[in-house]
């Protein structure tokens, strides 16, 4: 099979590499129908993460066709469409039973694209079934479902939910990338009175104007006394920071009310400084963390009904042989404008 291998820091190749086997009786071989890029797959090719190897399969995020099963998979069938979730779980261990997947000790957590081979390939092996992928209603297209594999359910558990969002509430957005704007939506479904997005390109604060935003600032604004103005003074109750930058965190501690939350969403790359000499008296809480995607089947529903939907995420769409120019196009947006994309196969039923 075809797949884009990672093999060092700047490097990838798509190329022909051996098909996945079933190796465990809870694995399922997935044909992969579409596919997306993840910010933290170009955080790999920085050479930002060293326990990706050179020759693994990168990517954790797509929707397929179950091709072949485990001895122990009872409750999927060869031919199911499935969402894969970027977060496997074995379902036994202290932080899986406690909902906890992405801390998982039994041989899950992120481990598609990072510890074992990933989903940018036309096959791939799932490890634990049953709780890692996700049966697809026909109603909902592959595009959606390809948006419920991580960045969904990461802006919404490690964004909206760790950060508080509630009815009547201001959040600010640090950040109008895929993650950004997937906050906004989600954090529409808690009915805040204010959703303020900051972030440095036009295209960006439009695209999030689109999807509910009620302000879209640039850094270059003052951006502090702004949302102060439409806070009475008191600054945002929920600053959600989507970048992954020592300025961007930096922003979003300064934007926060006294007892507000500053929920850290972006994968840092370099040291961030933490203003205690600031912080210690407002009462501030700081969250962080890796997606559970404990949320997914709940998303998936709310996305099935048209409770939830995110219109214009995908904005560049490839065939599978075309997934290095995607990539070149993913990892230039100021240039192309992109904010996810997106490569569909032969067998997927929507059209590139």
């Amino acid at each position: 099979m075809k797949a884009l291998t990672y093999h060092a820091p700047g490097s990838r190749i798509w190329g022909e590499v051996p098909d996945p086997v079933i190796q465990d009786p809870e694995d399922v071989i997935v044909r992969v129908d579409a596919v997306t890029i993840c910010g933290t797959d170009l955080h790999i090719l920085k050479g930002d993460v060293p326990t990706v190897t050179p020759g693994r399969v990168l990517g954790h995020e797509a929707v397929g066709t179950i091709q072949a099963l485990g001895a122990g998979v009872r409750d999927r069938a060869v031919g199911d469409r499935v969402l894969i979730s970027c977060i496997s779980s074995c379902g036994r261990c202290a932080y899986c039973r406690a909902g906890r997947y992405g801390q998982c000790l039994g041989g899950g957590g992120w481990i598609l694209g990072n510890l074992i081979d990933g989903t940018q390939a036309e096959l791939v092996r799932v490890p634990f079934a049953s709780l890692s992928t996700y049966l697809i209603p026909a109603t909902v297209s592959d595009e959606d479902a390809l948006m419920l594999a991580d960045i969904l359910p990461t802006s919404y558990e490690i964004g909206v939910l760790a950060g508080k969002v509630a009815p009547g509430s201001t959040v600010v957005i640090v950040g109008a990338g895929p993650i950004g704007l997937a906050a906004i939506a989600t954090s529409q479904l808690l009915s805040p009175r204010n959703i303020i997005v900051v972030d440095p390109a036009p295209a960006r604060r439009e695209a999030a104007a689109a999807l509910g935003a009620t302000m879209t600032l640039s850094p270059d604004d003052d951006v502090e006394a702004l949302v102060r103005k439409v806070t009475q003074g008191l600054g945002a109750h929920v600053a959600i920071e989507a970048v992954g930058s020592p300025t961007t965190f930096e922003m979003c501690t300064r934007v926060v009310r006294a007892g507000g939350h500053v929920a850290n969403v972006g994968v840092h790359g370099a040291p961030a400084t933490l203003h205690l000499e600031e912080l210690w008296i407002k009462d501030i809480t700081i969250t962080m963390g890796l997606v559970d995607t404990s949320s997914t089947a709940l998303l998936l529903e709310l996305v099935e009904a048209g409770t939830l939907v995110m219109p214009g995420l995908v904005t560049h769409r490839f065939g599978f042989d075309e997934i290095q120019e995607a990539y070149d196009v993913f990892s230039a947006p100021s240039e192309t404008g992109a904010l996810k994309v997106a490569m569909f196969g032969a067998h997927s039923t929507q059209a590139h």
